[in-house]
This record gives structure tokens, sequence and C-alpha cells, in this order.
């Protein structure tokens, strides 16, 4: 009964943060419609549907402070990386194949080194700020400005469109007959914009309201893994429930990151299915940019201007240190898989599998500095 509480808790909030991802990238999607391929899957389909990491890690740090906080958002923000670079791809494969759209996907090679490289400096970046034991608003700041680069690089280099991009409009969505069983399904698109045309105010609207139920389950979701991660907690006047006993870093890496994963996963297999595998996999590897960037960087930022820096106890510090040089390994050999061959097949779909595996075996065969 003591799991069950919290699995419950992580298994609606994810629901919540799938469904609201779904508004908030309509939305995005609507006004960055003129982006190019590649560019649009880093930046706006990667910062959609990163979001709940962002939110998350906020939470994380907010309500259960200084460095255990810090924790739970860098478990976060790995295990998602992790997730993404691994799981994200390979279940995209597995999906085209699967569905018979093709044999394998073919990426542009350019695509992967721009946000692979990105990504590598901004892990190097992360492993140093961690290697002084202390976080202040200096080491946030250089991790968005990182990202702040990275951005303005690729809409510089972005290729110019001389025609206007299309926008899938709702045509292909049923008509809406009521508006108010849309909102209790957390159909947003139907609730908000319904048989309308969409357009920037109401896109902005939606956009909006996504994100405010998207904060409220990522709310719950940190409160669950705080609930499942203790030896013992009270629900609700219930006393003596009992919890997994790990650290809040743990439970993050696993279940929070693979929660806050659910959108990525499910934006990269809908691009892969339509054929758009530029966007598929720069998602994936341009949420972690952004992860890494902006939704640790700038809690750490904030939190540092309104607090105080954030002071590492030594275990905790390894074990982020431990965990980042991992991070960094991985995204070493993802890259090689990737671009090892022209074209990804069902095989390197499977080796990333085996890498994700490996990784969470590793996790949970190492957390030995104590509870939460």
């Amino acid at each position: 009964m003591g799991v069950i509480i919290p699995l419950l808790l992580i298994l609606i909030s994810s629901i919540i943060i799938w469904k609201s991802s779904d508004g908030f990238d309509y939305a995005s999607s609507y006004l960055g419609r003129n982006l190019t391929d590649g560019v649009k899957g880093a930046t706006i389909n990667a910062i959609s549907s990163s979001m709940p990491e962002l939110l998350t890690s906020f939470f994380f740090l907010i309500f259960l402070k200084d460095a255990v906080g810090f924790s739970g958002g860098l478990g976060t923000v790995a295990g998602s990386a992790v997730f993404n670079a691994m799981v994200i791809p390979a279940l995209s494969i597995i999906a085209v194949i699967y569905f018979g759209v093709a044999k394998s996907i073919e990426v542009s090679k350019k695509v992967i080194y721009r946000d692979s490289i990105a990504l590598i400096i901004l892990q190097l970046a992360l492993i140093g700020i961690l290697y002084f034991q202390m976080l202040n608003w200096m080491g946030g700041l250089l991790l968005v400005s990182l990202y702040v680069i990275y951005i303005f690089y690729m809409f510089y280099t972005m290729e110019n469109s001389s025609s206007k991009s299309e926008f899938e409009t709702s045509s292909t969505v049923e008509k809406v007959n009521n508006k108010f069983i849309s909102f209790l399904k957390l159909d947003f698109y139907k609730a908000l914009i319904g048989n309308s045309k969409i357009n920037t105010l109401n896109a902005i609207l939606l956009l909006f309201v996504s994100l405010l139920f998207m904060g409220g389950s990522c709310l719950i979701l940190v409160w669950a893994c705080e609930l499942i991660g203790e030896k013992e907690y009270s629900f609700f006047g219930y006393e003596g429930l009992i919890g997994l006993n790990l650290p809040i870093s743990a439970v993050a890496i696993i279940i929070a990151a693979a929660a806050t994963s659910v959108p990525d996963t499910i934006l990269s297999i809908k691009d892969a299915l339509k054929g758009n595998f530029n966007d598929a996999i720069s998602n994936a590897i341009g949420s972690n940019v952004f992860d890494i960037g902006f939704a640790l960087g700038f809690p750490v930022l904030i939190y540092s201007l309104l607090y105080e820096p954030i002071i590492l106890n030594e275990s905790i510090q390894d074990f982020s240190i431990n965990i980042m040089l991992i991070l960094l390994f991985l995204t070493l050999a993802t890259f090689i898989v990737l671009v090892s061959s022209k074209k990804i097949g069902l095989t390197r779909g499977i080796i990333l599998l085996f890498f994700y595996f490996i990784f969470i075996i590793y996790i949970l065969t190492s957390v030995s500095y104590g509870g939460n």
C-alpha cells in the first residue's frame, strides 16, 4: 500500500503531463510554424516537450531546498537526458519499422553534429561547475547563456524558406460538440479552440492553460517522488506507510525522468511515423540541450539569487559528477551509433536500449549515500 499511493500519483501526473504537453506543443508549433525542418525539432519541439523537466527541476529545488533539491533536479535532467538519447531514438526506429513506414531512418549528419556538440559542451560545463562543490548564480547563468548561444546559432544558420510553411489545422480533428467534455478529457485544444480556426491569440491562451496544468502535474510528481523515496511517510492521516527508502536523486533519475520524458517520446514517434526523421532525432537530442542548459541552469540561477548558493556535500557531489560523466560517455556512444552509418536500423536501436538498461542497473546498484 505504501508504494501504491505514490505510484498512482505518478501515473496521474504522467497522464496530465502528456495531455497538457499536447496542447502546449500544438500552440508552440503554430507560433513557430515558419521554422525549418531540424531547427523546429531542436527548438520549438524540444522546448515544448521538455517543459516538464524544467518545472520538475524547479519544484524539486524550491520545495526540497538546497543540495537535496538540486540532486532531485539533476536526477530528473540526467535521467531524462539518458532516456531521450537512448530510448526515444530506439522507439522511433522500432515504430517506423513496425508500422511499415520504412526499414530504417536516415537523419541529417549536420543535425546530429550540431546538437551533439552543443550537448557535450554543456555537459562539460556542468561537470566543471560541480567540481567547485558550490552552485551559485554564476554557474546557473553560464548554463543558461550557453543554451541561448545555441539557440542564436541555430536561428543564424537556419536556411531561409521562400514559401510560408503550412500548419496542420484542426481539419483532421473531429467536430467538437461539447467543450466541457473535452476539458474533462484534458483535450485542451478542443476545449479552448474547438471548431474555430487557430490564431495567435487563442494559441497563446492554449499555451498558458496547458502550462498551468503541466505545472500542477509536475508538482504532484515531485511530491510523489518524495513520498516513494521515504523509508516511512504519512498520507492524509494515514501513518506508517512504507516507501522504498531511496535517495531522491535515484528516484528522480528513474521515475521522474521517465514521467517527464513521455511528451518527448510521443512527439518523436509521431514525427518519425510522418517521415520527419530529422525532427524526431533533433527533438530528442535538442531536448537534452534544453534540459541541461535551461531546465537545470535556470532553477539554479533563480534559487541562488532568491535564497543562497547551493552547497553540495561530498557524497552528493561525487554522485552528481559520476552521473554526469556517465551521461557524457553515453552521449558520445549515442553519437557514434547515430553517425557511424548513413541509415539507422533496428540493430542500432536495440544497442541504444541495451545502453539504457545498463544505466538503470548502475543507478540501482550504486545508491549508497543515504536517504533524502
